[in-house]
């Protein structure tokens, strides 16, 4: 097993938190730069610009340079392999669609994975200058605070974030915000799934559902959740990293709903 006291003391973290930080600053100059950049098509809303490469080659180096034995698993660029038995897990900017548009609504994404498990999340808004970071045990931050436990306890008490992937039908989603409706809740999408988790874990919305995740978009917001105090499914870490999976979260008084909500939606 890793010594998870290794990477997560304090200064290890803060080498970690810095590297993402930088790879914001980087991603904003794209940001107020966007009429400049090459946008690739890779699917239904999935679309991919120079800025999310780029930002990702800029993270991979820091993290190479901090933690050279550690793997590398990055939505843009192939998978490094290392032999620490750690393994980081990046999404560079989740919430391209908005990046591109202009929006303020996207993320920098990185997750730390041992032992078939996420050790540690951090997800960094660049617009607002917001921080999420969680590492398993020790709860979740927002820049210098600590996040108190999640205390909702009605769909009715807020929105319920709602996310859409282009790997499965439309038929999921739209069950899923029909069900929430009549529970008496409402619906919230923001084109940025990690976005949403951390929503979550700050007590902005009740929950979040989506019938398909890949592990760069959710590990850290479902740690961040967890960490919060949120209700999250149990998975395997390292089968997220191959396949993805399905993702349902939120405070304890509606997770329950939550996912009765998501089983009925997401039945075959």
């Amino acid at each position: 097993m890793v010594l998870l006291s290794f990477y997560f003391g304090e200064k290890k973290t803060e080498i970690t938190i810095a590297i993402v930080k930088s790879e914001g600053a980087l991603a904003l100059k794209f940001f107020h730069d966007v009429a400049n950049l090459n946008v690739e098509r890779k699917g239904h809303q999935d679309f991919v610009s120079r800025a999310d490469k780029e930002v990702e080659l800029f993270i991979r180096a820091g993290l190479e340079k901090a933690f050279p034995d550690d793997g590398i698993v990055g939505e843009e660029h192939d998978t490094k392999t290392g032999n620490s038995g750690f393994t980081w897990v990046i999404d560079p900017i989740d919430g391209t669609t908005n990046f591109i548009n202009g929006i303020p609504a996207w993320t920098i994404v990185l997750a730390g994975v041992c032992d078939d498990k996420t050790q540690i999340g951090i997800i960094f808004d660049a617009c607002h200058d917001e921080c999420f970071v969680a590492i398993s045990g020790m709860g979740t931050r927002l820049n210098d605070t600590l996040l108190q436990k999640l205390s909702a306890s009605s769909l009715a008490d807020g929105s319920v974030g709602v996310g859409f992937s282009n790997r499965v039908t439309t038929r999921g989603v739209k069950k899923a915000v029909g069900k929430i409706l009549d529970a008496g809740g409402v619906f919230h999408r923001n084109a940025s799934g990690a976005l949403s988790l951390a929503y979550v874990a700050d007590g902005r919305l009740l929950g979040y559902t989506e019938e398909h995740m890949n592990a760069w978009d959710c590990l850290a917001g479902q740690l961040l959740v967890a960490e919060a105090g949120g209700g999250f499914e149990i998975q395997s870490a390292d089968a997220m990293i191959t396949q993805g999976g399905r993702v349902v979260v939120g405070a304890p008084g509606v997770f329950e709903a939550l996912i009765a909500i998501s089983d009925q939606a997401y039945a075959l």
